[in-house]
């Protein structure tokens, strides 16, 4: 299956939290679409790897994704190495996308900024074809994505561009609270985390407001990028 775009993650969760309304809106686009989770969640506070599971399935239906799958890294642990860059390379060459989302270049959880430079760099090296990768037994062609951004999480991040994702935010919410285990809930018994409380949840609306209100629209998402951005002409731009 060729995809548009594949939006990776360090931990299940991340990519809707990252730019959940920008998939949603591609996806009503005709756009094919899937995640990769680098990890399982397994250090999580909250809830169980075997939770998450299903928790990430459950919010790729209600997005509409075409494929999501976990790569099992260490949650925490994992390092910007051969062997883990060769497995990202693996999935890149698999569904050949144009585009590739990943993680804040940086953030508050240090799983953020080490997925970002992997899914990065391995999205270089899958374009050399001197790198020789099987999947199924079958050998594969050298892939690059032309182009790969950099969603903005936890950390207030200056966007290099804003997607306008009005009318898709409801959708983005509804995804990210298929992750029951993890978020706000005023009756759980579970330890309150940074993420598990009522700001954080109005946040996924207001930071959005707020984005949206600096390219005058109602709702956006932000991205950074490591190359320009090529238009072109100058009526591209909004």
């Amino acid at each position: 299956m060729k995809l548009d775009i594949l939006a990776f993650g360090a931990h299940p969760d991340d990519v809707e939290l990252g730019c959940g309304a920008t998939i949603a809106k591609e996806i009503s686009l005709g756009k094919k679409i899937g995640i990769v989770d680098l990890t399982r969640g397994e250090l999580g506070t909250r809830g169980s790897a075997e939770i998450r599971d299903k928790e990430a399935a459950a919010a790729a239906e209600i997005l509409g994704v075409s494929v999501r799958e976990n790569l099992r890294f260490r949650d925490g642990f994992f390092v910007n190495d051969e062997k883990h860059q060769l497995e990202i390379i693996k999935m890149i060459r698999k569904y050949r996308p144009e585009i590739v989302l990943c993680n804040a270049i940086d953030d508050r959880h240090i799983d953020h900024g080490k997925g970002s430079k992997l899914v990065s760099d391995a999205c270089f090296l899958s374009g050399l074809r001197r790198i020789e990768t099987e999947l199924d037994s079958v050998k594969q062609e050298a892939w690059r994505p032309k182009l790969v951004y950099h969603y903005i999480q936890w950390k207030n991040i200056e966007p290099d561009f804003v997607v306008d994702v009005t009318g898709f935010v409801d959708k983005k919410v509804e995804a990210i609270m298929a992750y029951s285990s993890q978020f706000y809930e005023p009756n759980s018994s579970e330890p309150i985390t940074p993420i598990a409380t009522k700001n954080f949840l109005d946040s996924l609306h207001y930071r959005s407001q707020d984005l949206g209100r600096l390219i005058g629209t109602d709702f956006g998402e932000g991205f950074t990028v490591e190359r320009y951005v090529a238009v072109n002409s100058l009526g591209d731009l909004m």
